[in-house]
């Protein structure tokens, strides 16, 4: 079977999108949808999205990680998604997106996508762990999947990996594991920010749910107002917007391709 596909990114996290509207993908997998994923061996990127009929929504995406688990939700990747489902005319300019994670709405901007994202839960913060010898003060918030907030004073220099690895497996995030963010405050109304990703097992250029997380975690420490500016490690600037929360940047196009499944 031949599968098109398409190659997108939104701010530097990249993926590969399907139109799976008839049920074709052979979406139970798990090893093909990894594969897919993988830099070597495939056609490399940080999840893979299928675009599937919904009875709610304009559009059902279902997310991937890399390593070809399910994921409930991706702030880039949706945007992806939006941007493309529009382009096969799959939904409206002002849309809605059904996910695991609950129902989503998008917009189609002149440069980029908005996306109204759902009420972040589980909200804990000022978590006490300790990395190295040292204490670290994390905050956490499930923004559609799980974020662990660190504020750091040295981004640049702090080893995001490490840090991060330990901290997605921690007992504190047991049994599912979380995201790791570390954030440095920039301004009144900005900040910047690397993360870990759980499932990419790596730190990524972006992340979505995790710059909404960070947005959110430095209002409520009364660090930041809204609408924040996000710069992440890639250098892209995303707008998250408060109330609604909403996270608004770039979703662009890469290449356009086929790949056999066997």
């Amino acid at each position: 079977m031949v599968i098109p596909f398409w190659k997108m990114h939104g701010a530097g996290n990249d993926f590969i999108l399907v139109d799976d509207r008839t049920g074709a993908f052979p979406a139970d997998d798990e090893t093909f949808r990894a594969r897919l994923c993988d830099r070597r061996r495939g056609i490399g990127s940080e999840g893979l999205i299928l675009i599937r009929p919904s009875k709610e929504a304009d559009f059902r995406m279902v997310f991937f990680n890399p390593d070809g688990t399910a994921a409930d939700m991706c702030g880039n990747g949706a945007r992806c998604a939006a941007r493309l489902a529009r382009e096969l005319g799959a939904a409206r300019a002002d849309m809605r997106i059904e996910t695991a994670a609950g129902l989503l709405r998008a917009e189609i901007l002149p440069d980029g996508v908005r996306l109204q994202l759902p009420t972040p839960t589980d909200w804990r913060m000022n978590l006490a762990a300790e990395w190295q010898g040292t204490p670290l003060t994390v905050h956490f918030v499930h923004t559609g999947v799980p974020h662990a907030v660190c504020l750091v004073e040295n981004l640049d220099g702090f080893d995001v990996r490490a840090a991060g690895r330990f901290l997605r497996r921690h007992a504190l995030f047991a049994p599912a594991g979380t995201n790791a963010d570390f954030i440095r405050i920039t301004g009144p109304d900005s900040l910047a920010i690397r993360t870990y990703e759980r499932g990419v097992e790596d730190e990524t250029l972006a992340c979505g749910t995790g710059i909404v997380a960070a947005a959110l975690v430095a209002e409520r420490l009364g660090l930041a107002g809204g609408p924040v500016r996000v710069t992440a490690a890639g250098g892209d600037v995303l707008d998250v917007g408060l109330n609604p929360l909403t996270l608004a940047g770039p979703a662009e196009h890469v290449y356009r391709g086929e790949v056999d499944y066997r």
